[in-house]
């Protein structure tokens, strides 16, 4: 394998080997593999926004913590359609 160019590092602070080896590990995974690691990282992601949620919002309920996360990706209008659910009334 061609040594990579500066500007196509993934990581500018890991050795060439190491990332090769990173590479080469992700690239022999299944799509399915590939598509389970995504998707937990964005259930890591999404929990780490709950609990930054919660900390902001000690007395809010599962449910509004669920409102909350979802106010972050949807707008307003859709929020009130599909959840009955106003951010702007609440705080967001």
């Amino acid at each position: 394998m061609a040594a990579p160019h500066q500007r196509d590092r993934l990581f500018e602070d890991t050795p060439l080997d190491v990332e090769a080896k990173y590479l080469e590990l992700w690239r022999a995974r299944t799509d399915a593999q590939r598509l389970e690691k995504v998707l937990g990282l964005g259930r890591a992601l999404n929990e780490l926004a709950c609990a930054e949620i919660r900390r902001r919002y000690p007395a809010a309920t599962e449910r509004e913590v669920r409102l909350r996360l979802a106010s972050r990706s949807l707008d307003r209008e859709t929020m009130i359609r599909a959840f009955g659910w106003d951010p702007a009334a609440h705080g967001r």
